[in-house]
């Protein structure tokens, strides 16, 4: 398990100070988020071109940082058409972008059938699932003639909101470069929180074959909803999620979420201890 996190966690500061800090914390590889890390110079499509790729890819290198994750985590379901075909241009940029740079893979979550990109039951409808296999389709075929693999990341507030509906997703598009980020936090709710153990082992089951980059995060369940916080701080078991990355992907990428600067290289040490100490 190679233990990351997400760049914009670090300290501010240029991308290159940012990797140093994550480096001085131990980590291997991050999470790049481009508009939330480089604000030095426009991140915009056009700006995505092979020789700012080739540029970040020398920084990485020099740091000796993998790319675990492009992140895009644009609403593929916005019904405003306009919008839309801005958001799936950004993807392909991205998707071109990251076979140039090297990345893990590039990042999505699943959207929203509005606008605003917010929770409504309309987003465990048939519709909404129809709509975001759509329109992430073009996504998945641009990856395919880049070599790139796109993953998506359910979460339960979104379309594709446990981990059958992400299977359906794999099935309908049916292709090897579509893939899955798996945040075993980002799948509970205030419905399911009790049964956090079943819901993992269930994505597990269901999904692990498909799984290239996990993200590490605990949660605790406060004034009746899952607040998420940093490894170690919670009420979660990792005995599932890391026996099974440590029998079946002992190098993948791990990415923390929801860390600070204070607790990230705590929230690291806590997750390798837990990992060591697991019995294969």
């Amino acid at each position: 398990m190679q233990l990351g996190i997400r760049l914009h966690d670090t300290n501010p500061g240029t991308l290159e100070e940012r990797l140093v800090m994550a480096k001085e914390q131990g980590f291997t590889c991050v999470h790049l988020a481009l508009g939330k890390t480089i604000t030095q110079h426009s991140v915009e499509p056009e700006a995505l071109t092979p020789g700012l790729a080739m540029h970040l890819k020398k920084i990485f290198s020099k740091h000796d940082m993998d790319i675990a994750v492009l992140g895009c985590y644009l609403n593929l379901a916005n019904p405003d058409e306009e919008a839309l075909k801005k958001i799936q241009e950004t993807y392909l940029a991205h998707v071109r972008f990251a076979a140039q740079l090297g990345c893990g893979v590039v990042g999505t979550e699943t959207g929203a059938p509005n606008t605003t990109y917010t929770y409504e039951e309309a987003c465990k409808s048939e519709e909404a699932l129809a709509v975001f296999i759509k329109n992430l389709r073009p996504v998945v075929e641009c990856a395919e003639k880049m070599g790139v693999l796109v993953a998506i990341e359910p979460v339960w507030c979104h379309i594709v909101y446990n981990s059958k509906r992400a299977l359906r997703v794999l099935e309908e598009i049916n292709s090897p470069n579509l893939r899955v980020i798996l945040d075993p936090v980002n799948l509970l709710s205030g419905e399911n929180y009790m049964d956090y153990d079943k819901v993992i082992e269930e994505a597990v089951e269901d999904l692990g074959s498909y799984v290239e980059v996990m993200h590490m995060k605990d949660f605790r369940f406060e004034d009746g909803k899952v607040v998420s916080v940093a490894a170690g701080t919670g009420v979660m078991n990792y005995d599932r999620i890391l026996g099974f990355l440590k029998e079946k992907k002992p190098y993948i990428h791990a990415t923390l979420e929801d860390t600070t600067p204070d607790n990230a290289a705590a929230a690291r040490e806590f997750l390798e201890k837990q990992y060591l100490n697991l019995v294969r």
